[in-house]
């Protein structure tokens, strides 16, 4: 796994709540939903809950990979790419559902495992 760039880090610290996440299905048609529920693990991995996943989870459970877009409040655009695992039990799932709202579902938690970093049109990582 990459590890997220010290200003990928802060930007994180300041980003707007919405967030654009991103699969594919096997004929690589994107699709892209609003998250807002999501957690930085740590340097290495974003954790997303699953509120109404429905076309991502199929991508998900096809094996598509993902790709997260934050923005800071300075308006720097950070895009995290990687491969995907989903949880519905154990100790990934049980720290989802710790810290999100319990007024939404949380069906499931998504890890994204970093594998490159852009900031803007720039890889960084």
């Amino acid at each position: 796994m990459a590890k997220l760039t010290p200003a990928a880090l802060q930007a994180w610290k300041n980003h707007d709540e919405r967030m654009v996440f991103t699969t594919c299905n096997p004929d690589n048609m994107p699709n892209s939903i609003w998250v807002i529920f999501v957690k930085l693990i740590n340097d290495e991995q974003f954790l997303i809950s699953n509120n109404a996943f429905h076309k991502t989870f199929n991508n998900i459970s096809l094996g598509s990979k993902g790709s997260l877009l934050y923005i800071a409040l300075e308006r720097e655009a950070y895009q995290v790419k990687g491969s995907l695992q989903y949880y519905t039990a154990g100790p990934v799932y049980d720290d989802m559902k710790k810290w999100l709202d319990p007024k939404f579902p949380g069906k499931g938690a998504l890890t994204l495992n970093i594998e490159e970093v852009y900031y803007g049109a720039d890889q960084v990582v």
